[in-house]
């Protein structure tokens, strides 16, 4: 099923079954993938059925199971380098400091 017509509790389900997948693959038991990275056994066997994680414990398995690069460039801006455009656009394009909302 395609990624933009999944339920966000869908994706997060997505993500523990292949964070299980790739500790499986890397040989690591969850009790020691719980050790190396930190994150308590409950909050990993949890994970791994539910979905449900903070986004640091995330990254703390991430980083073990070797998949933390990419988290890098999950809120990237792409900038369109060919367009010619004003100083005034330039500006514009400034990033916000604040939402409005």
């Amino acid at each position: 099923m395609a990624l933009f017509l999944q339920t966000p509790q869908q994706i997060a389900l997505h993500l523990g079954k292949s964070a299980q997948v790739k500790r499986l693959a890397l040989n690591l038991s969850q009790k020691s993938l719980a050790e190396r990275s930190g994150v308590s056994l409950g909050v990993l066997k949890k994970f791994e059925h539910t979905g449900k994680i903070s986004l640091e414990s995330l990254l703390k398995l991430a980083l073990v199971l070797e998949c933390l690069e990419k988290f890098h460039d999950l809120f990237k801006i792409e900038i369109q380098a060919n367009s010619i455009r004003s100083l005034d656009d330039l500006f514009k394009d400034q990033p916000r400091k604040r939402g409005r909302k």
